[in-house]
């Protein structure tokens, strides 16, 4: 594996692996905490088999790996003909501002294509402007705001 222009190791997305599970619920579990203050476990039960609630209902689910550590998250879900959902984007806090966050959604993005999606969603709260301000960079247009959070779009055709 390469490194990057200050020596870190070089960042790969691929796949989430069974033997991913521990680190990826870790992850994403980590970076709500980081974001709320706090997380209840149980409030995120899709989680708890990424596998049964991701990858064998058709979705995709991504880790992002650095040095043999996953560092980031991310899913592509279904959410109806044509249409498409981001769904736990994460990465790591001491991992962030590298453009791991935009390799993950350029990654689920292309998924977006192959798949044929005509438009791809994502919400995140409304008040983490640094979230907002990254789908927006990539393309995303605000269709809205209510209950605190954000929803954005993307259209692929």
């Amino acid at each position: 594996m390469s490194a990057d222009e200050q020596g870190r190791p070089a960042v790969r997305i691929r796949p989430f692996v069974d033997a991913d599970q521990a680190a990826a619920r870790g992850l994403v579990l980590v970076g709500l905490g980081d974001r709320f203050g706090w997380v209840d476990e149980t409030a995120n039960p899709d989680l708890d088999d990424i596998g049964a609630s991701y990858l064998t209902r058709g979705h995709v689910f991504v880790v992002a790996e650095s040095g043999g550590e996953i560092v980031g998250t991310g899913a592509l879900l279904t959410e109806g003909p044509g249409v498409g959902r981001l769904a736990r984007l994460s990465v790591s806090g001491h991992h962030r501002r590298r453009g791991i966050g935009r390799a993950l959604i350029d990654h689920l993005v292309a998924a977006a294509r192959r798949r044929d999606f005509g438009q791809l969603l994502v919400e995140t709260n409304d008040v983490w402007d640094d979230a907002i301000a990254l789908y927006r960079s990539c393309g995303f247009v605000e269709i809205g705001r209510a209950g605190g959070e954000a929803h954005l779009a993307l259209e692929l055709r």
